[in-house]
């Protein structure tokens, strides 16, 4: 479980993700469930939905990713 300071620092790492490297990290993303998310799709997504998505997939995941 990730723990309080690892939240805060993955939303705020998620918190200045762009289209672009929020798109990577869906295509990229590997947890514990299939995640099948196409390029059209995303980029019909607001950034701001982008970033609500990811960070549930991050939470329910215990993940945390690069912050490059």
């Amino acid at each position: 479980m990730l723990q309080e300071p690892q939240i805060e620092d993955l939303i705020c790492l998620v918190s200045t993700l762009d289209r672009t490297a929020l798109t990577r990290q869906f295509l990229n993303f590997h947890g514990s469930f299939p995640v099948d998310f196409t390029p059209d799709f995303l980029e019909k997504l607001s950034v701001e939905r982008l970033r609500h998505i990811f960070m549930a997939l991050c939470l329910q995941n215990q993940h945390l990713p690069d912050a490059a």
